[in-house]
């Protein structure tokens, strides 16, 4: 006997349960298959506890400037690690809830077990064969980890064990300096740890604009030694592990390897699709539709490595799960990209970044928040924004920064991209006084200057017919 399934589902992350959202409002003949852990990698080990971890952190990183501001009593304070990693934990398993409930209300139509591929169209789970018209792999990745230091145990932690640490040893290295480690890295400076991190190239976080790299690394080595450019080597102490890298070498408790993530593509028997694999044995595959060539089988989520982000994850779910079951449709569009990097102060991009950006053509204007007046009100004055703009018509067209409140910046600036606004028209819009969105109009009037324009108006829109809240 075979099963029979409109629609497969391989993968109960992020990208796999929007599939099956996306897929039930078409048929209900749809099929879950997961090998791994339930509740999502940003649930159980990614932006949910993370984040956790990082309100604290940031909330006791302040008290030197509460105490500067003539708030006493706060030498006193002393934080207690294993009750943070406790509290953590305690808000990951209600985070991690939600997700399993969803896989588990699906009944005989969700089943726990390595899937393998028969062919395109047939695969094989727990000695039982499915036919499926079609077929979602959101099968996720997982951290990397160096053969060479596999053997020094449970001193080498990543970030998908990170969380279950009872009391974390207060010597950190941190290897790799991309998101994730810078985040993890500074929480644990703010909680009281030493910490080393180490970085092979000359960028961190994920930036790519020189200027605003620097901004970052100048509050990161506040609280925390940074290397760049250096190549780590690890050994064994007597009391933990010695880093050597970039001229530098420390003893740690405990080492964080930050160095990325691999897609979880073993065992799945892709190579009976009878198409190319990439140098990570992923198909090759549509970037619109995530399709694999004209067969019947997608990819979705950061198994693909187009943009591993938890709500690219859910919008490739939707995107893959739709053209499974509409094969003729035309192709969805994809949000304007975003990456936030939540230390503090925060960073990340909007749109193109400084890397993607055409070689002419673009025009750049920039904000101090160093002297910004409400981030000095609030002791977080640090960081740098850099708008690009198209030099003919001053569309934006991206922006990389690291500045207080960050994450609501790079929400403003993303949604103005997508709206093909320009600079004229962002400078038309409401900036109340004292804010930190008031950094991005220094930055829109720098740009315009750069683009040699002079004003014709004020920065004021025209009448047209009256708004409601104009009658009155």
């Amino acid at each position: 006997m075979m099963r029979h399934a409109k629609l497969v589902i391989l993968g109960a992350g992020t990208a796999g349960l929007t599939a099956l959202k996306e897929a039930q409002r078409y048929t209900d003949d749809v099929l879950l298959i997961n090998a791994g852990p339930y509740g999502t990698t940003c649930a159980r080990v990614g932006c949910m506890p993370s984040k956790a971890l990082l309100e604290v952190a940031h909330a006791y990183g302040r008290r030197d400037w509460l105490a500067a501001s003539g708030m006493q009593g706060g030498d006193t304070l002393r934080m207690d690690l294993s009750a943070v990693m406790a509290h953590v934990r305690a808000l990951r398993d209600r985070f991690v809830a939600g997700p399993i409930g969803t896989a588990d209300a699906l009944g005989e139509r969700s089943l726990q077990g390595q899937p393998r591929f028969i062919d395109p169209t047939t695969l094989e789970v727990n000695g039982e064969r499915i036919r499926a018209e079609a077929v979602i792999i959101a099968t996720g990745t997982r951290p990397i980890v160096p053969d060479a230091w596999q053997s020094l145990g449970e001193r080498i932690v990543t970030s998908d064990d990170v969380f279950e640490l009872q009391s974390p040893g207060r010597r950190l290295g941190v290897v790799g300096l991309g998101p994730i480690g810078v985040e993890l890295g500074q929480a644990f400076a703010q909680l009281g740890c030493e910490v080393h991190g180490f970085t092979r190239g000359p960028r961190v976080a994920g930036l790519s604009d020189p200027e605003v790299n620097a901004s970052l690394l100048e509050a990161l080595r506040r609280q925390m030694t940074v290397t760049t450019e250096a190549e780590v080597t690890l050994h064994r102490s007597d009391k933990g592990v010695v880093m050597q890298g970039g001229g530098q070498e420390v003893e740690v408790d405990w080492v964080l390897a930050s160095l990325g993530r691999r897609p979880n593509v073993e065992g799945l028997g892709l190579e009976n699709l009878g198409v190319e694999l990439d140098g990570r044995g992923v198909p090759r595959f549509d970037a619109a539709t995530l399709r694999i060539g004209d067969l019947p089988v997608f990819m979705a989520g950061d198994v693909d490595g187009l943009r591993p982000l938890m709500h690219e994850a859910a919008d490739a779910g939707r995107i893959a799960a739709y053209h499974a079951l509409h094969p003729d449709a035309e192709c969805l569009a994809r949000r304007t990209p975003q990456g936030i990097v939540f230390t503090e102060p925060g960073a990340g991009h909007a749109g193109l970044t400084r890397a993607e950006l055409p070689e002419s053509g673009v025009v750049t204007g920039s904000a101090d928040f160093t002297q910004q007046a409400r981030a000095l009100m609030a002791g977080r004055n640090a960081g740098r924004l850099q708008l690009y703009a198209d030099e003919s018509d001053g569309r934006l067209l991206g922006a990389e920064l690291v500045a207080p409140d960050a994450e609501h910046l790079l929400h403003l600036l993303a949604w103005s991209i997508q709206q093909n606004l320009n600079v004229d028209q962002l400078l038309e819009m409401t900036f109340y006084h004292p804010t930190v969105e008031e950094g991005v109009r220094g930055a829109l009037q720098a740009v315009r200057h750069e683009l040699g324009k002079r004003r014709t108006q004020p920065d004021l829109p025209l009448c047209h017919e009256p708004a409601d809240w104009a009658l009155g």
